[in-house]
């Protein structure tokens, strides 16, 4: 069966006829999205005619470029949250992304990867500065043409965060995981100590 795999593959890949290109491009050769969904817009005219459509993270996010023939000395970043764009189309030399697997780490020519996020530091290196934000989840979409585009639900500057009100958070979600008597008190008290540790790692670290 595993010897098969590859020829399956091709099979798969090329609807069965020989010689047939693949019938999937990758993700980098498939045109852009638009920025808006017309539909969607047409839509909330008919009901808010009044009232602008609200954005979506895509609305911040400027068209990729087209993959370079050779690796470029840049990354391309773009960060966006539900309600602002925080990195938008600038140029730097790595990030580290906080991804469910892992601390990693993201450079020009990086292969095409989706990584979930989890609680954790997100660090933005531009030559000797480095630029810390805390995000609390989201996904990191790193395009083989050397542009990441980074998207969170919640996120603040390290250099914000308030470490008196972090270690009181995560000593009272410790006393309540240590009192919750049914599962779910127990899942949301959970969450509390896990996010409120990442918070005072970042700012231990």
């Amino acid at each position: 069966m595993y010897r098969q795999a590859p020829r399956l593959l091709i099979r798969a890949l090329t609807g069965g006829r020989r010689g047939a290109p693949a019938g999937r491009p990758f993700s980098t050769d498939v045109p852009a999205a638009p920025s808006e969904d017309a539909a969607f817009v047409e839509a909330w005219r008919k009901v808010a005619p009044n009232i602008d459509p609200p954005k979506t993270p895509l609305a911040f996010m400027k068209p990729r470029p087209p993959t370079p023939s050779s690796i470029p000395s840049k990354l391309t970043v773009n960060f966006v949250l539900p309600y602002q764009s925080e990195i938008s189309n600038k140029e730097v030399d790595m990030v580290i992304v906080p991804a469910t697997t892992g601390q990693m780490g993201v450079l020009p020519g990086h292969v095409s990867t989706i990584a979930e996020l989890k609680p954790g530091v997100l660090s933005v290196h531009e030559g000797s500065e480095v630029t810390k934000y805390f995000v609390s989840s989201g996904f990191a979409f790193i395009h083989a043409n050397s542009v990441t585009d980074i998207v969170a639900v919640e996120a603040v500057p390290v250099d914000h965060l308030d470490q008196s009100l972090v270690q009181k958070g995560l000593a009272d979600f410790t006393q309540k995981l240590n009192s919750a008597t049914t599962d779910l008190e127990k899942a949301e008290a959970q969450i509390g100590v896990d996010v409120h540790s990442a918070l005072n790692a970042a700012l231990s670290g």
